[in-house]
């Protein structure tokens, strides 16, 4: 999405509208703005196609979103409306001191297209899943349920990486059955996730989608 302004010193056309692309700088009016704070702003000699422009002016600062990096490393999908899911989220991104874990909710775009690509259920969101390298995500290498779960708490390490090797000597049988009842009950006890801030900011960059 591309937000426009008027420029006022150049509504009028004139020699420097008609060069193109002048300057790119951060102008301190844009400080404040709500959609695009602290973002670059381009002037242009006309609107660009599928802008709105306000005004008559030929010449306009455009506000430009930034591309995001390539996302890699592991990353757990959760069920995003689960009250008992978000707060295992949490936990682990307070034991992750290193910030390697990554996180995606199973209803969002992305783990959507990764559940499509692996011909897992796309309406099943009681089934956790790890992807060890998102950047490789095409491979078929996940983990579901409870093994899913071992491996996020072993990336986060310290005391995650001896919880998940409890969960790995655990009968997988075992750890399957008490899986399943979690799964079955847990908007029973824990109900839906009502939305709230992240106890760090910080942590909200630690989601990809």
């Amino acid at each position: 999405m591309i937000g426009l302004r008027q420029n006022p010193s150049t509504a009028n056309g004139g020699r420097r509208a008609r060069q193109g692309v002048r300057s790119m700088r951060l102008n301190s009016a844009d400080q404040g703005d709500p959609v695009f704070p602290s973002r670059p702003v381009v002037c242009l000699p006309g609107a660009a196609p599928g802008c709105l422009a306000s005004g008559t002016g030929t010449a306009y600062t455009v506000a430009v979103d930034m591309p995001k990096q390539p996302v890699s490393g592991p990353v757990l999908l959760f069920d995003g409306e689960c009250g008992l899911c978000n707060r295992v989220v949490r936990f682990l991104l307070r034991i992750d001191k290193g910030g390697q874990l990554r996180f995606s909710p199973l209803q969002g775009p992305l783990a959507q297209a990764y559940l499509k690509s692996h011909n897992l259920p796309t309406e099943d969101f009681s089934t956790i899943v790890f992807v060890p390298d998102w950047a490789q995500r095409d491979r078929p290498d996940f983990r579901l349920s409870a093994d899913g779960i071992a491996a996020a708490l072993r990336v986060c390490g310290g005391w995650g990486r001896i919880l998940g090797a409890v969960i790995d000597i655990a009968p997988s049988r075992f750890s399957d059955i008490c899986y399943k009842f979690i799964a079955r009950v847990r908007y029973r006890i824990f109900g839906p996730w009502r939305a709230c801030p992240l106890p760090k900011p910080e942590w909200a960059k630690r989601f990809i989608d």
